[in-house]
């Protein structure tokens, strides 16, 4: 399990010890997309969605997923989050919705799955809230694009 910072000698998951690391700046941004038929785009983005504006519910539900991470990932530490922003941009080439999500805290470990949760969690309310009308949606090429802050530095994807 060498270089497997979640597990102990014997193989057992365990929380990483952060508590001798100093509090840095800490700033992750991550992104994905949903992808759908036309007309169910059209539908997101003249505002015809019976459940209501798609975007904005996703929007903040990808804000919410953020705040919640630590309950739905095991051995993620809960954060002081002092950034959350989450931008849906709607493109009629894919067609679709690209989604990209932004993560600051000021402590001892980073932000890079609360910036992936955000964007799945708005994904998965884009799914939600249109799936009556298009189940074959797909979400896709959800990554960290950044994360910087603390020992191991700046990460930026290629």
């Amino acid at each position: 399990m060498a270089g497997l910072t979640h597990f102990d000698a014997a193989g057992n998951a365990v929380m990483v010890d952060v508590s001798d690391k100093p509090e840095t700046a800490r700033v992750a941004v991550a992104e994905g997309h949903i992808s759908m038929s036309p007309e169910t785009f059209d539908m997101i983005t003249k505002g015809h969605a019976k459940k209501g504006d798609v975007m904005s519910v996703a929007q903040l539900a990808g804000i919410m997923g953020a705040k919640k991470t630590p309950e739905l990932i095991p051995l993620c530490h809960p954060l002081p989050l002092t950034k959350v922003s989450v931008d849906l941009q709607a493109d009629p080439a894919l067609p679709g919705v690209h989604i990209r999500a932004t993560v600051k805290t000021t402590g001892q470990t980073g932000v890079e799955m609360e910036a992936l949760t955000a964007v799945s969690t708005a994904a998965l309310t884009v799914y939600d809230m249109v799936k009556a009308v298009d189940k074959e949606m797909q979400i896709g090429g959800i990554r960290v694009l950044l994360k910087d802050g603390g020992k191991s530095g700046r990460y930026e994807a290629s």
